[in-house]
């Protein structure tokens, strides 16, 4: 089976990072398939099961820890898990493609640290605190309590950035979108 490449794009909730992944995502050149991550929380709205997510009950999350099935996988909030499936890296193996990642900060280090050979890590930089706080409110997607929770870990997850390979800062979306374009087209060369 064809054993791609890892590329793992973290940051704050509301960085951009989500942005940047679906324009790599359209660089047909660089032959990406997107990993869907499962996690345990609540779907919103628009979210489509096994598009954006695997949506599990907190039951079968643990099922699935238990049987060894994750890649790497965490608790980032209470009763909130995330992970990454190892039959999802597989599958898109499978389709002779290399893996992008759109995930949270620990389990972003966590698959740099596991195969760290065949991994581009990404860290994606907000502004700044305060335009996180504007982008997330734009969302209307969560309370205030989730937001202030998001901002609060905001904080020590950018104290992580200088453990990835590179440190995008997303100030200018296009200009953030084109440094990362070419971060993974030269690591793909290799």
């Amino acid at each position: 089976m064809f054993e791609g490449k890892l590329i793992v794009l973290s940051a704050p909730s509301g960085a951009g990072k989500t942005t940047i992944v679906r324009h790599l995502l359209k660089q047909k050149e660089l032959n990406l398939a997107f990993s869907i991550s499962a996690t345990s929380r609540t779907r919103r709205n628009e979210e489509i099961n096994a598009k954006d997510y695997y949506f599990l009950s907190i039951e079968e999350f643990e099922k699935y820890i238990k049987s060894d099935s994750f890649l790497e996988w965490e608790e980032v909030y209470q009763n909130n898990f995330y992970g990454t499936l190892k039959s999802e890296v597989e599958r898109i193996w499978a389709q002779g493609k290399h893996v992008i990642f759109d995930i949270d900060v620990v389990g972003g280090l966590r698959i740099k640290n596991k195969f760290s050979e065949k991994t581009l890590a990404i860290f994606i930089n907000p502004p700044s605190i305060d335009d996180l706080i504007v982008r997330l409110r734009k969302r209307q997607t969560e309370s205030d309590d989730k937001i202030n929770m998001r901002i609060s870990k905001a904080s020590k997850e950018i104290e992580k950035a200088p453990l990835f390979d590179y440190i995008i800062d997303n100030k200018i979306l296009e200009k953030a979108q084109d440094e990362a374009y070419q971060k993974v087209l030269d690591f793909i060369k290799l």
